[in-house]
C-alpha cells in the first residue's frame, strides 16, 4: 500500500497510460493521432506545475468532476443526482465556471469531466471550453441533445470529448432511461461517427448487466460505431433497497483483467470507475485523485458524497481546495477501506459528516 505521496506518482503514470493507449487508437485518423500526442505531452507539463503547487503546500488533483447543472431532461431510475435530493441553489454562472476552468488550467489539472443533471441542457459550457485546450473536457451525457449544431461545434473543440450514458442494448437502456432513449442515442452515435469525432461511453455496472455490458457482442456493436472509450461505472446503492445491484466480490475483483482482455482484442480504452483503489493507498477523492464541484460551486469529495465547506462561487478554486474538511478526509483516508457499494465516502457517510460537525441526512428513498 503507498503512504505519503507515493500514491500521486502511481496516479500520474496511470494517466500517461491512459493518454498513450489512447493515442494507440488514433493510428487511422491522423488529425486526432497529432491532437492526443500533443495532449500525451501537456499532461506532462500539468503534471509537473501539480508538484509545484505540492511544494507550494496546496494539494492540487489531475482530475476535476464538474456537475454544471442538476437539471436534467430525463427521469432515469436509481439516478444518483436525483437520489441525494438536493436543496435548489443557483446555478453557477458560466462566467464563474469559465473562472474555474482558468484558475484550474493554472493549477495544472489535467482533466475536467463535466456531468450533471444533463450538461447538454447549458450547451454555452462550449463558449468557456474552447479557450482551455490543455484541459480535457469528457461530456457525461444522455446524449438526446446532440444535435448537428452541437456535434459542428464539438468537431471544432477535439479537447470536448462526448461521453454517452448507454445501458446495454435497447430492452436494458429504455427500461432505465425511458422508451425510446435507445434509438436516439444510436442516432447519435451514428452522427458522431460520420462527423469523425473522438468519442465514448459511460456504462453503470451492477450484478445483473456486468456480463452482458461488457460481453463481446456488446463491446464489438460499439466499437464497429467509432466508440473508443468505455468507462465502466460501479454502482453506488444510494438509494435505499438497492443493495442487491452492487457488484458481487467476484466481480469486483475480475474488473481489472476483464479490462485487459476487453483492450487486447479491441482498438479502445476501458477504465473503471473507482476501480481497484487499494495501490493507492485507499479512496482516491477528497483530492487525492479527484474532486467533484456541485452545480452550486460547492467543493465536495466525491459525486457520491455531498458534503462540503467551500465553494468556488465564494472563493477561488486554490483556496477551495485547501479546504480543512478535505484535508482531514485525506489524512484519513486509510479509514476508507474497501467497501462492497463501490463508493467508500457514502459507505462511511457517518464519520464523512462528523467532520463538517453536522449529522447526514437520510438517503433518499
Amino acid at each position: 500500500m503507498n503512504t505519503g505521496t507515493d500514491y500521486i506518482t502511481l496516479f500520474n503514470a496511470d494517466i500517461d497510460m491512459v493518454f498513450g493507449d489512447i493515442v494507440k487508437t488514433c493510428f487511422r485518423q491522423p488529425s486526432l493521432l497529432k491532437f492526443f500526442v500533443q495532449t500525451a505531452a501537456r499532461q506532462k507539463k500539468a503534471a509537473r506545475l501539480r508538484q509545484h503547487w505540492e511544494e507550494k503546500g496546496v494539494h492540487v488533483p489531475p482530475l476535476i468532476i464538474a456537475s454544471i447543472t442538476d437539471r436534467c431532461n430525463l427521469k432515469c431510475s436509481h439516478c444518483y443526482a436525483r437520489a441525494h435530493n438536493r436543496e435548489p441553489r443557483p446555478e453557477l454562472t458560466g462566467d464563474r465556471w469559465a473562472e474555474v476552468f482558468s484558475q484550474a488550467a493554472g493549477l495544472g489539472v489535467s482533466i475536467i469531466m463535466l456531468a450533471g443533471g444533463e450538461p447538454f441542457v447549458r450547451p454555452e459550457f462550449l463558449d468557456n471550453t474552447r479557450n482551455y485546450p490543455e484541459l480535457i473536457f469528457p461530456v457525461f451525457t444522455n446524449g438526446l441533445l446532440l444535435k448537428d449544431g452541437l456535434t459542428a461545434e464539438l468537431k471544432k473543440q477535439r479537447h470536448v470529448i462526448p461521453i454517452l450514458s448507454i445501458e446495454g442494448f435497447e430492452q436494458a437502456t429504455d427500461e432505465r432511461r425511458g422508451g425510446g432513449v435507445y434509438r436516439v442515442l444510436r442516432q447519435a452515435i451514428d452522427r458522431l461517427e460520420d462527423q469523425g469525432l473522438f468519442f465514448g461511453v459511460s456504462l453503470t455496472l451492477t450484478r445483473a448487466n456486468f456480463s452482458s455490458l461488457t460481453g463481446d457482442e456488446f463491446v464489438r456493436s460499439l466499437v464497429d460505431s467509432g466508440c473508443r472509450v468505455f468507462i465502466y461505472v460501479e454502482y453506488t446503492p444510494i438509494e435505499d433497497n438497492t443493495a442487491d445491484m452492487v457488484l458481487t466480490s467476484e466481480q469486483k475483483a475480475g474488473i481489472d483483467s476483464l479490462r485487459r482482455r476487453l483492450r487486447s482484442r479491441y482498438n479502445a480504452v476501458f477504465v473503471a470507475f473507482p476501480g481497484d483503489e487499494t495501490p493507492y493507498g485507499g479512496c482516491l477523492a477528497a483530492g487525492r485523485g479527484f474532486i467533484h464541484i456541485g452545480p452550486d460551486g460547492s467543493l465536495e469529495p466525491c459525486p457520491f458524497a455531498p458534503f462540503s465547506d467551500t465553494n468556488v462561487a465564494k472563493m477561488s478554486l486554490r483556496d477551495a481546495l485547501e479546504s480543512e474538511f478535505l484535508a482531514k478526509l485525506r489524512e484519513g483516508h486509510d479509514k476508507l477501506t474497501e467497501t462492497e457499494g463501490g463508493c467508500e465516502l457514502w459507505a462511511n457517510r457517518e464519520w464523512v459528516a462528523s467532520l463538517l460537525h453536522r449529522k447526514t441526512k437520510p438517503p433518499a428513498s
